[in-house]
C-alpha cells in the first residue's frame, strides 16, 4: 500500500534540501507518495528579523518560499515538487545566492508563469504561505525549523542529515523513521553536528 509522506520545506534551508533529496531516494525504493508543502523560515523568525517590506535582504530571502506558494496555488502538487527541485538546485547545488535570479531561472527551466518571480517580491501569497507554514509547524511545535516530515499520524522536525542516502540506504533510513514514529512517546534524538550539508 502506498505510504503518504507530507513534507514541509523552505527552499533556502540546506538541511531541508538534503532531507528532501533523501525522501525522493526513499520513494524510489519504497512505495511512497510525497506531498509537498511550503514553510517559511522568514515567518518562523520574523520576530527576530526586519520586515521584508522594509528590508531588501529579508525580502530576497522570503522570495523562494513566496514563489513556491505561488506555484502551489497556481499549479498542482507535482509542479510544486518540480519547482522545489529546480529552485533548490539553483540555490544549493549551484550555490546561487541571488534568490530572485534563482526563482526566475527555476520558473523558466520548467516553463512556468514568469510573472510569479515579480509576485514573489510582494506579499501577495503570504496568507496561504502562512497557513501552510502554520499547518506544518503546529504538528511539531515552534522550537524547531524546516524540514517537517509527517507520516502515519506523526510528524518530526527532520531527520536532519548532512549527506543524501542513496538506494536501499535511503529505504532503510525511512524504515527506521517509521519505526520511531510508531512509538507515540518518542520525541527526540540529537547530537551536535560536525559538518555542513553536502550535496552530491
Amino acid at each position: 500500500m502506498t505510504e503518504r509522506v507530507d513534507f514541509w520545506f523552505d527552499p533556502l534551508c540546506p538541511f531541508a534540501w538534503v532531507t528532501s533529496r533523501w525522501i525522493l531516494e526513499a520513494a524510489a525504493v519504497r512505495d511512497l507518495e510525497v506531498v509537498w508543502h511550503v514553510m517559511s523560515l522568514g515567518v518562523l523568525n520574523e520576530d527576530k528579523n526586519p520586515s521584508p517590506a522594509e528590508d531588501a535582504d529579508q525580502r530576497a530571502r522570503w522570495m523562494p518560499s513566496r514563489a513556491s506558494t505561488a506555484v502551489a496555488e497556481t499549479y498542482d502538487q507535482q509542479t510544486l515538487g518540480r519547482f522545489y527541485t529546480a529552485v533548490g538546485t539553483q540555490i544549493h547545488d549551484r550555490d546561487n545566492k541571488d534568490f530572485a535570479y534563482a526563482v526566475s531561472t527555476a520558473l523558466a527551466d520548467l516553463g512556468l508563469d514568469a510573472s510569479i518571480a515579480e509576485t514573489a517580491a510582494t506579499d501577495a501569497y503570504d496568507e496561504p504561505m502562512r497557513a501552510s507554514h502554520e499547518q506544518g509547524i503546529s504538528k511539531v511545535g515552534q522550537d524547531v525549523g524546516t524540514p517537517v516530515v509527517a507520516f502515519r499520524g506523526t510528524a518530526f522536525f527532520g531527520p536532519v542529515i548532512t549527506r543524501i542516502p542513496r538506494g536501499e540506504d535511503a529505504g532503510r533510513l525511512f524504515d527506521a523513521s517509521v519505526q520511531l514514529a510508531e512509538f507515540p512517546h518518542f520525541f527526540e534524538l540529537k547530537r551536535s553536528r560536525t559538518e555542513r550539508p553536502q550535496f552530491d
